[in-house]
């Protein structure tokens, strides 16, 4: 059994499969592209377009995979009162082209931001110094 078939196999039987399905094959393969939508919607009773409308609604999911890591800096609100968008210039240039930038719409450490994220890592109180060396070790 191939991994896209295991990963559907061991969701399938659970109330709202989609969204652990589309997270762990992003996880797997670095993407959700066309083929894995068109089986996950048949193995789930879907149409393709149903499982491409949320794939193509949250920005988790890529159509393609991205082979440079990620560094996820919040722009919510609360960052941005905390000064994150200072942050940005210093960020996006340490980022250059090696590293992927995204934004992302809170981090759960709104009284401590501004905060970016790692991998599972989250990091909190940034300021440029402790951001850039963080995006420089990514």
């Amino acid at each position: 059994m191939d991994t896209l078939a295991r990963i559907i196999a061991q969701h399938a039987a659970s109330e709202g499969p989609l969204l652990p399905i589309l997270h762990d094959v992003q996880a797997a393969f670095g993407c959700v592209d066309a083929a894995a939508e068109a089986q996950i919607a048949s193995a789930l009773n879907l149409s393709r377009a149903e499982v491409h409308g949320v794939v193509s609604f949250y920005h988790d999911f890529r159509a393609s995979a991205d082979p440079r890591p990620e560094v996820q800096l919040c722009r919510a609100e609360a960052c941005q009162a905390r000064g994150v968008e200072a942050l940005v210039p210093a960020a996006e240039a340490a980022a250059g082209q090696r590293v992927r930038l995204s934004k992302v719409y809170c981090l759960g450490l709104c009284s401590v931001g501004p905060a970016a994220r790692v991998g599972d890592t989250v990091h909190a109180r940034l300021d440029v110094p402790a951001l850039t060396a963080l995006i420089e070790a990514a």
